[in-house]
């Protein structure tokens, strides 16, 4: 018996380091195509039971002095069991192509009733200035991979981007765009059936891209890429926002590839923890920037952190280790 003793230890000790939970790493993820993952959305694939994150999958790596880099772009996307690794899978099959050098930025992704729902920011061709229109396009599909072509969204101008959609009640969807018309405030439409929109218009005045609403601890919020950090909104009822005092993702990491301002973001609640899945462009830190238009520049890669909720504003640490494992 005394002999098995050390042996039942060890077995022991051995069972519980393999169970202990490993950090995310820094950087998250790092296309391997163009290194140019920007503008994450984070969804459950019901058929292959993994987490696939899709992204604009900028062509950072093509020498570019304009920012033709930042058009030509397709939708990228990766695995995940867990939400800590992840590993490049294809493109997505967007079957909604009618002009020569199309261009796909910042999906967003809702399932409802077995069907899932992508809202694309569309720009017709591949273009060396911004100064071209864009819209938010309604695709679906069975497998997330092949997207049919539904509609082209009829907001207020033609020049929106990057929507995010919320449920507010069985019935009653609701969809906030950045309108870069009206100095790229943050307006909204809604739908009772993810299909037919109606545009309600200014919901808040406020310059910034990327909304992403999500409710957590009881209360509804708004996260807005302000490129200086990310402004933060709450609500009870999402229609009424207040802003708080204090951005997130504003100041350097200490993370590999983290010391630049986080960018246009996912929010993932899971478990009642929040998850931030954020991009960075590493070349654009303040204390060490990379020559304008070099591949230093213009790559970027996905951060995550997490939220947290203290006094009634949410804070966001990114150079704590994030251990996350989401759950369907």
């Amino acid at each position: 018996m005394q002999r098995l003793v050390p042996v039942y230890f060890l077995l022991l000790f051995a069972l519980g380091a393999g169970a202990q939970p490993q950090a995310a790493p820094r950087p998250l993820y790092d296309d391997p195509v163009y290194h140019g993952a920007a503008d994450p959305v984070i969804v459950y694939n019901q058929q292959r039971k993994k987490w696939w994150m899709f992204y604009t999958n900028r062509r950072a790596s093509v020498p570019d002095s304009t920012v033709q880099w930042v058009h030509g772009t397709r939708i990228g996307i990766a695995e995940s069991s867990d939400g800590r690794k992840w590993s490049y899978v294809d493109t997505a099959d967007i079957r909604y192509r009618p002009d020569a050098g199309y261009t796909f930025w910042a999906p967003e992704i809702i399932m409802d009733k077995g069907m899932y729902h992508l809202y694309l920011t569309y720009v017709p061709g591949t273009f060396r200035t911004w100064s071209h229109p864009r819209q938010i396009v309604h695709l679906t599909s069975r497998d997330l991979l092949h997207w049919e072509y539904q509609s082209v969204l009829s907001l207020v101008s033609g020049r929106v981007i990057d929507a995010s959609v919320y449920k507010v009640r069985d019935g009653l969807w609701r969809m906030w765009y950045n309108n870069e018309k009206d100095g790229k405030s943050i307006y909204y439409a809604e739908s009772n059936d993810l299909y037919h929109w109606q545009d309600r218009g200014k919901a808040i005045a406020t310059r910034g891209e990327g909304p992403k609403v999500f409710r957590w601890k009881g209360r509804y919020f708004m996260i807005v890429d302000a490129w200086k950090g990310m402004e933060v909104f709450s609500g009870s009822d999402l229609m009424h926002w207040e802003k708080q005092p204090e951005r997130i993702l504003e100041h350097p990491g200490s993370g590999t590839d983290d010391q630049a301002i986080g960018g246009h973001c996912d929010v993932v609640v899971n478990q009642n923890r929040a998850y931030v899945f954020y991009f960075t462009h590493p070349g654009r830190r303040k204390d060490l920037p990379a020559a304008r238009y070099s591949f230093e520049d213009k790559r970027s890669v996905i951060q995550v952190a997490e939220l947290k909720y203290k006094d009634g504003v949410i804070i966001c640490d990114r150079n704590e280790q994030v251990i996350i494992h989401l759950k369907p």
